[in-house]
């Protein structure tokens, strides 16, 4: 039984009532039922929302999440459309996770150092192999 007022569903998903109304919007989330006209959701809901919010924050516009929740157009080949959409954001989510181990590279070296800037980090490694 759909029992969740939006105020309830935002609070457990940890984002804004209007959130919820906006992805309803673009088609991420169905229409919720309704009684005496308010929204209920079903606790179900809630795995759908995560995955939005993963794929948001890993790079995912809301188009191609509604692509990844539904997928493509009728008469689309949606094995081989939705496989080259897969491999496209595979090498950009690789590229962010080499960009991502970079900087946490150039962190740990400068949580062991004890120069004031990054510059004065820099220029030391250049000059003495490390610091």
């Amino acid at each position: 039984m759909a029992g969740l007022s939006i105020g309830q569903l935002a609070a457990k998903a940890e984002i804004n009532a209007s959130t919820l109304r906006y992805y309803e919007s673009v088609g991420l989330l169905p229409n919720p039922e309704r009684k005496n006209n308010q929204r209920r959701y079903d606790d179900g809901v809630l795995d759908r929302i995560n995955f939005i919010k993963v794929a948001q924050q890993t790079g995912f516009s809301i188009q191609e999440i509604a692509i990844l929740l539904e997928g493509f157009e009728p008469g689309d080949s949606l094995s081989d459309r939705w496989k080259q959409m897969a491999r496209q954001k595979r090498s950009e989510l690789e590229e962010r996770k080499r960009q991502l181990n970079s900087m946490i590279q150039i962190l740990d070296s400068g949580l062991s150092c004890k120069c004031l800037t990054w510059s004065d980090c820099k220029e030391k490694i250049e000059k003495e192999g490390s610091c």
